[in-house]
């Protein structure tokens, strides 16, 4: 059994397959197969009118424009090495380690606080036990370890 109404032809002028599943390309609106939709593919007249892409600078973010027929890659690279903004020296770093130790003379800095449970003071991990600092906060200190 035949079906003639079924599928349609792609447009492309070497191909002209029958395909029952056909693609209209979004900027000339022509149907193609699926090896000639993409614009380059079926060399579109149209595609300047979707085929917009604006490239951002992975330094600073800044959206680059391209203009038509020119290289994304090539302009990128010469924004980043002309008018690129970005400053490394500029960038904050975070600081992570930061609970001093209340111990005299200890000049270490931990991520997270570690709280004496007696005299409520914040230590490092070498000096958080209460016979380790000199703990003031109770009569006598012991240690739950």
């Amino acid at each position: 059994m035949e079906f003639p109404g079924l599928g349609e032809h792609c447009s492309e002028r070497t191909c002209k397959q029958l395909d029952f599943l056909p693609l209209k390309c979004n900027a000339c609106e022509r149907v193609f197969c699926k090896d000639h939709i993409r614009y380059d593919d079926h060399k579109c007249s149209s595609a300047y009118k979707k085929n917009v892409q604006v490239p951002v600078c992975p330094l600073c973010n800044a959206p680059i424009p391209v203009q038509k027929g020119e290289i994304p890659d090539i302009v990128v690279g010469a924004h980043m090495d002309k008018d690129c903004k970005y400053n490394p020296s500029q960038q904050r770093v975070r600081k992570i380690f930061t609970n001093k130790c209340l111990k005299l003379g200890c000049k270490r800095k931990e991520m997270m606080k570690v709280v004496c449970e007696q005299c409520g003071g914040n230590f490092c991990i070498k000096h958080r036990h209460p016979l380790d600092h000199n703990c003031k906060g109770s009569s006598h200190p012991t240690s739950k370890a």
